[in-house]
């Protein structure tokens, strides 16, 4: 399913953290963190301005962001977590 996402609203999929084991102990997935690196997946088109100017997004598909644990809504499409989420949620771009 293409899911695209509406004014300034950005489809992000959270990059799951490598498991480290230290001294032998695993912590449960319930205890995990949320990771905060994210892929851009797609992006709307822009925010609409009072005058009816469309201001285009500073992220573009493909691009690596850093959000906040709890931003956004989480969705589920195609049986795979996504989060979306506006462009002012984002904290920074990943270069």
């Amino acid at each position: 399913m293409k899911v695209i996402p509406l004014h300034d609203r950005i489809l992000l999929k959270r990059i799951e953290e490598k498991e480290v084991k230290v001294g032998g102990i695993i912590i449960p997935d319930s205890a995990k963190e949320k990771p905060q690196e994210a892929d851009v997946i797609e992006v709307g088109k822009g925010r609409v301005t009072e005058d009816g100017k469309l201001i285009p997004l500073d992220v573009k598909k493909g691009d690596k962001v850093l959000i906040g644990k709890y931003s956004g809504t989480e969705v589920t499409i195609d049986n795979v977590e996504h989060v979306i989420l506006r462009e002012e949620e984002i904290l920074a771009k990943l270069t």
